[in-house]
């Protein structure tokens, strides 16, 4: 392909709205592109997750090794129009930077994925073993689609896997992320006039209860991991009460966790739900907890043999030596990893700071620079 020919596949994906939702029509285009190649190595699956939401996975190849490649399909709200100096969904060229909702994150590292393969595919060049391409939806709210992919089998295959999000224009690799846990609680209580609460049940009270104990309780789990640091736990929603003089009869609140290897997932739900129970235990106490966005802590070796791999290749084919760093984010790889095989993810494409922010762009240079990147480190893979 030609620089322009790039490009055009670039601005078209970004045009294509996704935000939370419509990744079918994006898939469909991406399938589009490899459909000519169907039957020479070439398998195009749709993967349903909800109605206008399709997974794609490209699989180009036979038997060998397995390489991930991996990217999402949708992005974020483009948010207030007027902060914007364009049209978030009309990218545009200026000063050697492509503009629009997704530029960074990340639809210049899918785009750049999917001119690689195609531009292997246009010179012959089938890989020594098998590409998969795997495509998702949902993972700005929650990696539905890479978890959906997980538990169908789509990973347990891989051999490794490269996910193409925006990490500091190449010169970064993400080898270990923290997990996330979203919780919610809700708390009943009775309804009385405020000049008589003792006829009354104060479910903000209970709530607060809740949070002292909770706060208490994961504070406790203070080791520092060398990569990631320590767990973090945030009250981030809170919502109660019907009038000011009313004793509350309801109240909601909302907490973020982000874990780490040594205090897993499990071991914080069992710290509040052993609080949840005790609470409950008590006159007048009515509590409820449910979670939303569960993702596992991804521990990772900064010297694993495929981030040595990647940084050889960045070396040779861009003149950088891309440096391993954890992330305190979530990303697809932490679903994908649960897969029934062992195998290592990594994280590295074009885009810099500019992810979920009004007037996002990528550098072309960088996205240029991913595509060579991502056919060297496939021959360099399986070689």
């Amino acid at each position: 392909m030609t620089k322009e020919e790039q490009l055009t596949v670039l601005k078209k994906i970004i045009s294509i709205q996704t935000v939370n939702e419509n990744e079918a029509e994006l898939a469909n285009y991406i399938a589009g592109l490899f459909q000519p190649y169907v039957g020479a190595g070439v398998k195009i699956e749709k993967v349903n997750y909800a109605p206008g939401r399709d997974n794609l996975v490209v699989t180009i190849g036979n038997g060998g090794k397995v390489l991930g490649y991996s990217g999402h399909m949708d992005v974020v709200a483009p948010g207030d129009l007027a902060a914007w100096d364009t049209d978030p969904f009309e990218p545009v060229v200026k000063d050697d930077k492509l503009y629009g909702r997704g530029a960074c994150d990340m639809k210049s590292g899918l785009a750049a994925l999917v001119v690689a393969l195609l531009e292997m595919l246009e010179k012959g060049q089938q890989p020594a073993g098998t590409i998969k391409l795997l495509a998702t939806v949902g993972e700005e709210t929650g990696n539905y689609g890479a978890a959906q992919l997980t538990k169908l089998g789509y990973a347990d295959d891989l051999d490794g896997l490269v996910i193409a999000e925006p990490q500091d224009d190449l010169q970064a690799i993400t080898y270990a992320c923290k997990g996330v846990i979203d919780y919610h609680v809700t708390s009943v209580g009775k309804a009385a006039h405020s000049s008589r609460p003792e006829m009354g049940i104060n479910a903000i009270d209970n709530l607060l209860e809740f949070v002292q104990q909770a706060k208490a309780a994961l504070a406790k789990f203070d080791h520092s991991d060398p990569a990631l640091g320590k767990l973090t736990h945030v009250i981030s929603l809170i919502n109660g009460g019907e009038q000011i003089n009313s004793v509350p009869s309801a109240a909601t609140l909302g907490g973020n966790v982000r874990t780490i290897p040594e205090y897993p997932n499990q071991v914080v739900y069992d710290e509040l739900e052993k609080i949840i129970d005790q609470l409950n235990q008590q006159p007048g106490f009515d509590l409820k907890i449910k979670y939303t966005f569960p993702e596992e802590p991804m521990g990772g070796d900064p010297e694993s043999s495929l981030i040595k791999l990647a940084q050889a290749v960045a070396k040779k084919s861009l003149g950088i030596t891309p440096q391993p760093i954890a992330s305190t984010g979530a990303n697809d790889g932490q679903e994908f990893t649960q897969a029934k095989k062992d195998f290592t993810s990594i994280i590295i494409g074009p885009g810099s700071n500019m992810s979920h922010m009004p007037n996002e762009y990528v550098n072309l240079a960088a996205y240029y620079n991913a595509i060579q990147y991502y056919q060297d480190f496939a021959q360099a893979f399986f070689a």
